[in-house]
């Protein structure tokens, strides 16, 4: 959209034309109407060429070195009437773009032929986008089991108002996530959120798959890790995905509030994983980006443990746990 037809003050506040443009026009008008062309400066080029696309200054085929002031009053009848069709044909269009992009989007989103009701998305930033366009088009129900640990600070924050909308439009949301997120603050702050306005939480520490069901019509499931996706249309896969995956996890998890209070068998699993880890020779930067965890959260885990156990050191600590029967959780 050009100057002319993007300039112009407007209702509720919107200014068309900047303080310094409105003074440079005023200064033509103070001058008989007109401007030489060195008069403004490099300072006032900007300015110079809002009124220039506004169509508040012109320059004279006469004098070439000039500028002339137009009328106001006659520029805003034209301008107001020319937007006024601009604006009804981008409603009228904004109206027709679902029907006019109808078939294209079927075709888009048509199971694959040669593998039946399953599409493979290929590359993260397409499937995010696919997801956001899933979101975006509203959800009844939502169903989430998250592996890996903590996501990342900035991913919690740029989607907490998209969730937050989901839930204020009806939506009923759970998600599954791995215990270590409840040492994350961030996760903690995400979660303390959703979970007032309705979204349900757990956590379960134990293997589990990356899984997202939306409105039992739609599953995602990763392949080959995370760069490739399957988006199943299958109504009998949905349904046991949803039912024999995601239920039961989550009868097995523990809920989840974002409370700083972590339940003492989620510790106790945690610390038998370290345990186990720790006897298998694994370092400590391995054992935490296993967990989820930062490794000043592990070293206090382990810290905690000698003092359980009476030791001093490390050495001490792996020697007494290898002659320990293994621990049974709490």
């Amino acid at each position: 959209m050009s100057g002319r037809e993007g300039a112009g003050a407007a209702p509720g506040g919107l200014r068309i034309l900047s303080e310094d443009a409105r003074t440079l026009y005023l200064k033509a008008v103070s001058e008989n109407g007109r401007l030489s062309r060195n008069a403004g400066g490099s300072g006032e080029d900007s300015a110079l060429q809002e009124l220039l696309d506004l169509g508040l200054l012109i320059l004279d085929n006469e004098e070439p070195d000039a500028y002339f002031a137009v009328d106001p009053t006659q520029l805003s009848a034209g301008l107001s009437s020319a937007w006024q069709r601009q604006a009804l044909d981008l409603l009228a269009r904004a109206v027709a773009l679902p029907t006019e992009l109808g078939e294209l989007a079927e075709a888009f989103h048509a199971p694959n032929q040669s593998g039946g009701p399953i599409e493979y998305v290929r590359g993260r930033a397409l499937i995010n986008q696919r997801l956001q366009q899933s979101a975006a088009s509203g959800w009844t129900e939502g169903l989430a089991m998250q592996p890996g640990g903590p996501r990342p600070a900035e991913l919690l924050t740029a989607f907490l108002d998209r969730d937050l909308d989901m839930l204020r439009h009806g939506a009923s949301m759970r998600t599954i996530y791995h215990a270590s997120t409840r040492y994350h603050q961030p996760t903690r702050d995400y979660v303390a959120q959703l979970a007032k306005a309705g979204w349900q939480f757990r956590t379960l520490d134990e293997p589990y798959t990356r899984l997202i069901v939306v409105d039992r019509q739609l599953a995602v499931i990763p392949v080959a890790g995370d760069n490739v996706a399957a988006f199943i249309y299958d109504p009998a896969v949905i349904n046991f995905l949803a039912e024999e995956v995601f239920e039961r996890s989550w009868n097995r998890a523990l809920e989840f509030e974002g409370d700083r209070t972590v339940p003492r068998q989620v510790v106790s699993q945690l610390r038998q994983t370290i345990i186990e880890l720790l006897l298998s020779g694994t370092n400590h930067r391995v054992i935490a980006r296993r967990l989820g965890i930062s490794e000043r959260t592990l070293a206090r885990h382990i810290a905690e443990m000698r003092e359980d156990y009476n030791v001093d050191s490390l050495f001490q600590l792996g020697y007494v746990l290898g002659r320990s029967p293994r621990q049974e959780n709490e």
